[in-house]
């Protein structure tokens, strides 16, 4: 590993001596400070590729280095060293730029992991969120989608927790994994979890495993959701989904950077990022008392709000353009185009489904247009109704999961056609009332080919 410089700024000569012991087999050389003035007459003179400061220090508060950093060395990556469960320090270090901190005392193995992280974090040139190789779906140049790109690419040098906020089919999951993907984290794995589907008896044992014997059926260890993400980034969707005794674990989790699988003796260490969204405002739920406040202010150390569709509709021709182009790539159909009126349809169209829903969109005019132009009537845009006559139907049984109950229903009426058909495309597509090419489509999606 190539040889690199960091200071270390704390008072305690035996802090100091052992940070240097423990990263010298990185091939780090220490430079020591015991004073904030001592550390800004270092970064004068000299280039550091890092920066650890503990937070009490006899001149001042190593906030106060975190903030002069970012104004004048902001690509010097820097952490602080907390006392023991003062959580509201290192809070207030992320959001003033600290990429991280350790707790004292501090386990060697976590030191290390930080100054990894760290080294990552200081090179030069190295591959930042906004460039096409690090934007994984992020779609568009109006100047909403552009604050969001801008801002996920500071949050890619932290380690800090993200709350990514915004209305369903936004797209906060691709903003979550555009952040560990421009991140040092991204060649480690990025876990996704949707907290309101996992059910409550359950969430336990998936979100930190068990041990085999730990209960009846436990056959074996299984690691857990922490463990599957140790060293990448574990995204917590809906996180206001959680029920409050898996909102207390969480925090410990997070707090101790450490999980105890069920049935096991003692806590394991866990290093991993945690980004967490929710279609909910969170702040409301904590003033009902539905969600802890200490959860959230840990959660939300930096918010990135994710902006609907409506407003950045410029976006859409370049959005509906890449759709259709990776709906043509699966399908192995030729791609149709949208037609003028079409694409005016589509901008008058409030969206309240945001992105997700004009993919569904797209994809349905994808099937049914006959030829390779999408018109108006392919789009079947929903007309709006009036509040008074909105009636909400509500299902015979409890569906959990409405994509798999629906695409059953598809499949059965598909293989009935064709076998009422004697296995004649043309026949059954029409018996079904949509068109060859829908049929077409329709069965390699559901695998029926």
């Amino acid at each position: 590993m190539e040889a690199c410089t960091a200071l270390i700024v704390d008072d305690e000569d035996d802090i100091r001596t052992l940070i240097e012991l423990t990263l010298a087999p990185m091939g780090v050389r220490c430079d020591a400070a015991a004073t904030l003035a001592e550390a800004r007459a270092r970064l004068a003179r000299q280039t550091y590729q890092f920066c650890i400061v503990d937070m009490r220090l006899p001149d001042g508060n190593g906030l106060e280095l975190v903030a002069h950093l970012q104004r004048h060395h902001a690509d010097v990556p820097v952490a602080v060293i907390t006392a023991h469960g003062n959580v509201e320090s290192a809070v207030e270090a992320l959001k003033l730029g600290a990429f991280d901190f350790v707790s004292k005392p501090f386990d060697i193995a976590t030191l290390r992991s930080l100054v990894a992280t760290a080294r990552k974090l200081g090179r030069p040139g190295e591959t930042r969120a906004g460039s096409p190789a690090t934007r994984p779906g992020l779609i568009g140049r109006s100047a909403a989608i552009e604050r969001v790109r801008t801002l996920a690419a500071r949050l890619a040098r932290s380690q800090a927790p993200v709350l990514i906020t915004g209305e369903s089919g936004t797209g906060k999951e691709v903003a979550a994994r555009l952040i560990h993907a421009a991140g040092p984290r991204a060649d480690q794995p990025f876990v996704p979890v949707n907290c309101g589907a996992i059910p409550p008896d359950l969430m336990e044992s998936e979100f930190f495993g068990y041990r085999k014997g730990a209960f009846t059926g436990a056959s074996q260890d299984k690691p857990g959701l922490f463990q599957a993400a140790d060293g990448g980034t574990l995204f917590l969707d809906e996180i206001a989904e959680l029920p409050p005794h898996m909102q207390v674990k969480l925090l410990r989790a997070i707090q101790e950077r450490a999980v105890r699988p069920i049935g096991a003796a003692h806590e394991l260490p866990v290093d991993v990022r945690i980004l967490s969204a929710s279609h909910r405002e969170l702040e409301r739920l904590v003033a009902e008392g539905r969600f802890r406040q200490d959860l959230y202010y840990r959660l939300n150390v930096i918010e990135l709000h994710v902006p609907p569709l409506r407003s950045r509709s410029e976006d859409l021709p370049e959005l509906c353009e890449h759709l259709l182009d990776r709906l043509a790539a699966d399908s192995s159909l030729p791609r149709p185009h949208l037609t003028p009126e079409a694409l005016a349809a589509l901008a008058r169209y409030p969206f309240p489904g945001n992105v997700r829903e004009l993919e569904n969109i797209l994809e349905r005019a994808f099937t049914l247009c006959d030829d390779s132009a999408i018109s108006p009537a392919d789009l079947s845009l929903p007309a709006p109704a009036p509040a008074a006559t909105v009636a909400v139907e509500r299902p015979a049984a409890p569906v959990s999961d409405l994509e798999a109950w629906l695409e059953e229903l598809e499949r059965q009426a598909i293989l009935r056609a064709l076998e009422a058909c004697g296995n004649n495309k043309t026949a059954a597509a029409e018996s079904l009332g949509i068109t060859f090419r829908a049929l077409r489509y329709r069965l390699k999606k559901l695998g029926l080919e």
